[in-house]
This record gives structure tokens, sequence and C-alpha cells, in this order.
């Protein structure tokens, strides 16, 4: 799949205007890092334009001046998660190639588990993608780029393309990763790392295994 067919979130084409000025930037600012507390502190049910404007201290109205609807936020504060976890697939990608990623998996998980434990509202938004199809596009367009991430990854550890076989693990890893990340960080109760350790052993397992059979075997 190319960048171009890949789903994208559309949170920059869907603002009304433009911050250009230092003020409306931190007013954009604002909105966000207050829809980000809503979400980490009372969920994607609690998220509407006058909540936003109450917790950002902001006339109701001077949010509309740039974010539409609620799903404008919405797509606004994925797209910023997204962002986030582009910027971590690509640097395991970068230490990949470098030679840096020594244990690759137990570096992967912890990577992708920091991003679930530093992002509450992340998680609240994801919770809820099936409620909005902007959370929808923003999810698969974040699966995707991981899983091509990764890889490429698993492409420069064995030396050499890994062709349909690859490209179905690694989306495996991902959905595998995200269910069991989900559980463990959700916010009801206090993080069960010793799950999270349990994540990297399982994981681990199956790039043994898939491992030989790439190695084994054209993709």
């Amino acid at each position: 799949m190319t960048e171009a067919d890949r789903p994208q979130p559309t949170s920059r084409a869907r603002l009304r205007r433009l911050p250009q000025q230092a003020r409306s930037r931190a007013r954009v600012e604002a909105v966000l890092a207050a829809a980000d507390r809503i979400l980490s502190q009372e969920g994607f049910e609690a998220l509407t334009m006058r909540r936003i404007a109450e917790e950002a201290g902001a006339p109701v109205g001077s949010i509309y001046q740039f974010y539409p609807d609620k799903s404008a936020v919405v797509d606004a504060l994925g797209q910023r998660y997204l962002d986030a976890f582009k910027a971590a697939i690509d640097g395991l990608v970068e230490r990949a190639v470098n030679g840096e990623l020594t244990d690759p998996v137990s570096m992967m998980v912890d990577v992708y588990a920091e991003l679930f434990r530093s992002q509450a509202g992340g998680m609240a938004l994801w919770a809820g993608r099936h409620l909005s199809p902007e959370l929808a596009r923003a999810d698969e367009a974040s699966n995707t780029h991981i899983a091509e991430g990764l890889q490429r990854i698993v492409e420069h550890l064995i030396g050499g393309p890994g062709g349909h076989r690859a490209r179905r693990a690694t989306r495996m890893v991902v959905w595998a990763a995200n269910a069991v990340l989900h559980e463990v960080f959700k916010s009801d109760g206090k993080p069960d790392l010793e799950t999270v350790e349990e994540l990297k052993w399982m994981l681990n397992a199956y790039w043994e295994d898939l491992r030989g059979r790439l190695t084994a075997h054209d993709g």
C-alpha cells in the first residue's frame, strides 16, 4: 500500500481556518489539551464541544472558529496520537538499520507500551474508535504504518524480503499487541506490567518460529 492509498485522518483539512497568530495557535493547543484531559479522565462519551470549552476556559464560539464540530476535534487528536506512533516506529526502524536493535521484540513492546502508558487520552480515543469514522481511519492508518515498519525491521533482520508471510505476520503482531496492551493500560486499574512481560515472551516465541520459516523459504 502506498502513502497515497493509506487511510489518513483529515484534521488539517477540516480546520475552519488555520491559526496564524500566536494567540490563535495557543487557543487551538488549549482546545486539544482540554479534549485530551476529558478523554483521559471522563472517557469518549463525555467529549462534547461545550465540555471542551468549559475545560479550556474558552467561549464555545471561539472553538467553532477553528473546528466545525466534535468530530473535527477528534480527528485532530487522532492525528496527534498517530504522529507519535509513527515517530516511535520510525525510530525503531532506524535503530534496526543501524544495528542497535539487539532485542527487537522486547524493545518494540517497551516502546509500544510506553506510548499506551503516556497517552491516556489516546487510550480512551481508541476505545471509542467504533463510534467515529474519524477514529476508525486513524486507527487503521496507525496499525498499517506500524505493521509496515515492523515488516521493514523483520526483512532487515532476515537479510531479504519477507513477502506475503511477513506482511501477514506483522499485521498479526500489531493486532495481538494492541489487544493485550489495551487491556493492560485501560484506565480502570493499575497496569499489570507482568502481562507486558508475558506479551514479550509470546511474541519472542512467534518471532523465533517466523524467522526460521522466512529464512527457510522465500516469502
